[in-house]
């Protein structure tokens, strides 16, 4: 009974990390999806890129799913989780799910408004995908804070 709300505490961090970031992720690659939609109305031949360009959001979900799957393999090891490591891998599965909810629904706005030029004939392929990988590096170093923070 000792180890039930630690335990629970941080499966329902880590629950929170891989449903929030994903749900962001699907959030972002729809948003990028939406703006290829109707660019293509205006230039069928963009699909390729504009589909790269969709799938960059996708990477937040990923990053839950990676931290998810370490803190489970560090909990696994642990004999006894302490209420402390409960709380410490809960507030690491908040942050990361937060911070990759946001960074894949603000990198598809940038990712739409490229995709929306490309449609209008603007050669912005190469500046959209560098300035959309931006946001991105917060969610990397969200998952890079998780992956120091889990407990040993």
């Amino acid at each position: 009974m000792e180890q039930l709300l630690p335990l629970t505490l941080a499966y329902v961090g880590m629950g929170i990390m891989l449903a929030v970031s994903c749900i962001g992720s699907t959030i972002g690659v729809t948003i990028g999806g939406n703006a290829t939609i109707g660019a293509l109305k205006k230039n069928p031949d963009m699909f390729g890129s504009a589909m790269i360009l969709c799938a960059l959001p996708s990477t937040q979900g990923l990053y839950g799913f990676a931290g998810f799957f370490l803190m489970l393999n560090r909990l696994l090891e642990m004999p006894v989780l302490s209420l402390g490591q409960g709380f410490a891998i809960f507030a690491v599965g908040v942050g990361l799910g937060v911070v990759g909810y946001f960074s894949a629904i603000k990198q598809s706005s940038i990712v739409a408004n490229g995709i929306v030029e490309m449609s209008n004939g603007q050669d912005v392929f190469g500046k959209t995908l560098i300035l959309g990988v931006f946001p991105e590096l917060y969610a990397i170093l969200a998952f890079a804070a998780a992956f120091l923070a889990i407990p040993a």
